[in-house]
């Protein structure tokens, strides 16, 4: 059986995008990429541990981010990953869903093809856990992560935890 999929936002849980503007959080360092229809750069903050951390923890990571293959270029490097896969969200990116379904959910539930997954994102809702469990026949965990602090200890040992409960 294959490794389970890691489904990676970046803003939040690898840029704490809500942290006090003013006080980078320790361990982080800035970057200022200019990214898209951005006219100026962007402050980004990132911390170098959290690659070799994720790699660790024995998923396939794939991009889950408005980044698309742009955190290839910007994010993984600083933050120690090789380039990965992504999913495409097309002409998707921020479309409004009348069930309140985040416009991410349906085309990551798409992309794991019933692969057992866990999706760390800031702005998953009862409406994607509902819908993930009715459309995707495998394990799931949708992990919120406070975007005023970033991926913490807990949790990575939430996502160990989910990747023991899984079938070997």
């Amino acid at each position: 059986m294959s490794r389970p999929l890691l489904f990676l936002d970046v803003d939040g849980p690898l840029n704490p995008y809500a942290a006090k503007a003013q006080r980078r959080p320790e361990g982080y360092t800035t970057i200022r990429p200019t990214v898209g229809s951005f006219r100026r750069p962007l402050r980004v903050w990132l911390n170098p541990a959290h690659g070799p951390a994720l790699l660790g923890l024995g998923y396939d990571l794939c991009w889950a981010t408005t980044w698309m293959a742009e955190a290839n270029r910007w994010i993984a490097p600083v933050v120690g990953l090789p380039e990965l896969p992504y999913v495409d969200f097309g002409t998707g990116l921020f479309a409004f869903r009348p069930d309140g379904v985040h416009w991410k959910t349906e085309a990551i539930v798409a992309y794991a093809q019933g692969r057992p997954f866990a999706w760390v994102d800031d702005e998953q809702s009862p409406q994607d856990t509902r819908y993930v469990g009715t459309h995707h026949p495998g394990p799931a965990l949708l992990h919120h992560v406070d975007p005023r602090i970033g991926l913490r200890e807990p949790d990575f040992a939430a996502l160990r935890d989910f990747a023991t409960t899984l079938p070997a």
